[in-house]
């Protein structure tokens, strides 16, 4: 059976995995763009309550371009994780190119309102054999 999050990074407690999908139906090979969905899962493994306040993308397309891609929060959301919880959303990427990969980090600030980097595990992209 295929494990669902695939990659996954641990930054002090917080634990960030994803797992990631090609979708056909939502891609146009033949125009030049192809699509993934990936879905994030952040789970609080430290003693410590936190908040995801900014996401930061590194997307890199088969060509080696680089689209740096910050924003506040994640899909519109701020989330507050207690110890022991976690949050899952799903969101996605398009490419111009039918190989490419994804990774950043996001910042959380602490209890004490410090700020605290986690990292996004780094995975690929890539478009089946027939989708290119």
């Amino acid at each position: 059976m295929k494990q669902l999050f695939q990659h996954a990074a641990i930054t002090e407690g917080i634990t960030v995995r994803v797992a990631v999908n090609f979708l056909p139906e939502q891609s146009q090979p033949e125009a030049g763009k192809w699509f993934w969905v990936y879905h994030v899962r952040i789970e609080n493994r430290s003693h410590e309550t936190v908040q995801l306040i900014a996401r930061h993308w590194r997307i890199t397309d088969a060509r080696g371009m680089i689209n740096h891609v910050d924003g506040e929060g994640v899909v519109g959301e701020q989330p507050v994780l207690k110890p022991g919880e976690s949050h899952d959303y799903v969101s996605g990427c398009p490419l111009t190119t039918p190989h490419g990969s994804m990774e950043g980090f996001y910042t959380f600030h602490r209890e004490d309102g410090a700020p605290l980097e986690v990292a996004i595990p780094f995975f690929p992209l890539a478009a089946p054999a027939d989708a290119i």
